[in-house]
């Protein structure tokens, strides 16, 4: 239950302005956070136009399945009458995995977008096969344009508490339009100018960026920013990393050898200098669930791991951390109790961590002679190439 409360304002502006306000508006601050998403997401779905906060602007939204509020949607910011062909709308949707709906197959690449890119201030536009836009459109009772322009659609999935709970409770996608082109309006000013064109307006005050969503277009194997927005290139860049993770106690033994390791494997197999990882996409990490942050590399581990070809002299311990863990695709720990470690902090990575043995935990050789850190060494290569060939990065 989210810690968010909010009073339901009907048909009044603050004190020093008298004039009554035909739409009603729920402000944060008192009353029942859950009643006021029942509400609005009622008014969704009998066929009303709700105003949604998001993390980048307010938006006017009104259910896909409900074509005679799409219509009233179209008139929220447009006049009633234009020469121009109406554009799709941009569906908003509660959850990442809801954007399936709309698409066809989606490649590797594709997915990873979603998963890293959502929920958050960015609209992705993804190519349609057309037989599937066909059933897509039928399934909602919409004209092909309504929802796609060409071969393609844009989904949006916000990064904000409210929009994704009343999209979730309606049970239905919403399409939503810039309510506003005062990007920072809250809504007590939307409700001065929107007047009888919505139904209500979710006030959670200004918005977080007050600025417009980056769009990407999704390729195959790529991307094009088609508008920056709130994220930039380079940012896209880094959040689309593909990010292996390794966790083991202190972070001075083990996972920073695995790091070193799988640096220099995959280095070789692009036929990259190590530090090119990145601009591959490519980044490997390790962190130490007791971890001091700043150690250095146990000795014996930075000789053994230069000896196989690796480089551990410039590494600094770090704590394991949520955003890590979040910044993660892949998470591989020492042992069962690493493993805990991490969904205890971040239950829902329970889906992308594994122990790096699947029979059981790997030695710790600290205070152990070279030989042992020799021997785990070894082990931790073979499992590593294991791992990296299932994922299919070898």
């Amino acid at each position: 239950m989210r810690a968010i409360s909010l009073c339901l304002t009907l048909g009044t502006l603050p004190p020093d302005n008298h004039l009554v306000m035909p739409v009603p508006v729920v402000s944060i601050f008192e009353g029942s956070y859950e009643a006021h998403i029942r509400l609005a997401a009622d008014k969704l779905r009998d066929g009303g136009v709700v105003v949604l906060p998001t993390e980048t602007v307010y938006g006017a939204a009104a259910a896909l399945n409900r074509p005679e509020a799409l219509r009233r949607l179209r008139h929220v910011t447009e006049p009633p009458a234009t020469s121009q062909p109406p554009h799709a709308f941009i569906p908003h949707i509660a959850r990442p995995m809801d954007a399936a709906q709309f698409l066809g197959v989606l490649s590797e690449f594709g997915q990873r977008c979603i998963r890293k890119l959502w929920p958050g201030p960015v609209a992705l536009i993804f190519d349609v096969p057309a037989e599937r836009r066909r059933d897509v459109a039928a399934s909602l009772n919409l004209n092909e344009s309504d929802l796609y322009t060409g071969e393609t659609i844009t989904l949006r999935c916000p990064d904000h508490p409210v929009a994704s709970d009343v999209i979730a409770q309606a049970g239905s996608a919403v399409a939503a339009v810039k309510a506003s082109a005062n990007l920072s309006a809250d809504g007590r000013e939307l409700a001065r100018n929107l007047d009888s064109k919505v139904d209500l307006i979710l006030d959670a005050g200004p918005p977080r960026y007050s600025k417009p969503s980056t769009i990407v277009r999704v390729k195959k194997d790529s991307y094009e920013i088609v508008r920056v927005g709130i994220y930039d290139q380079r940012i896209i860049e880094r959040l689309l990393r593909t990010t292996i993770l390794f966790v083991c106690s202190g972070n001075t033994c083990r996972s920073p050898m695995a790091e070193a390791i799988t640096r220099h494997m995959l280095a070789e197999k692009l036929h990259v200098p190590e530090d090119d990882l990145e601009k591959k996409g490519l980044q490997i990490v390790s962190a130490g669930a007791m971890a001091l942050p700043g150690s250095r590399a146990a000795s014996a581990a930075i000789d053994v791991v230069r000896e196989m070809g690796g480089d551990l002299s410039k590494h600094r311990s770090r704590m394991l951390s949520v955003e890590l863990i979040h910044q993660a695709d892949m998470i591989f720990t020492m042992s069962q109790n690493h493993a805990r470690a991490v969904t205890a902090m971040v239950p829902s990575a329970a889906e992308k961590v594994a122990t790096l043995n699947p029979q059981g935990d790997i030695e710790d050789p600290i205070g152990g002679d070279v030989s042992l850190y020799q021997q785990v060494a070894g082990e931790l290569r073979a499992l590593i190439e294991q791992r990296l060939q299932e994922k299919v990065l070898l």
